[in-house]
């Protein structure tokens, strides 16, 4: 059963997806990993595993990654009312 500590497989597939989309985009831009890492504030290896779609890197770490590619206004539409067929 998943829990806070293992999310379902969709949900990880889900991440591993966006983390494999993140590291086009920045490969796509031609920046290093140390570049972006420190536009993010964060580290390296935090960068690597949000490329790998880590589910227990913190929401705010790949917020922070997607602000320093310029892709940020994608995070807000995900549940937007909006976009919402319900």
């Amino acid at each position: 059963m998943p829990s806070p500590h293992r999310p379902s497989l969709a949900a990880r597939r889900a991440l591993q997806k966006l983390g494999a989309d993140i590291y086009d985009a920045r490969r796509r831009r031609g920046l290093p990993a140390a570049i972006v890492a420190d536009r993010a504030f964060t580290s390296r290896p935090a960068l690597r595993r949000v490329e790998a779609g880590d589910h227990r890197v913190s929401i705010g770490i790949y917020a922070a990654v997607l602000n320093a590619l310029g892709l940020l206004d994608g995070l807000g539409k995900i549940a937007d009312p909006a976009n919402d067929p319900v």
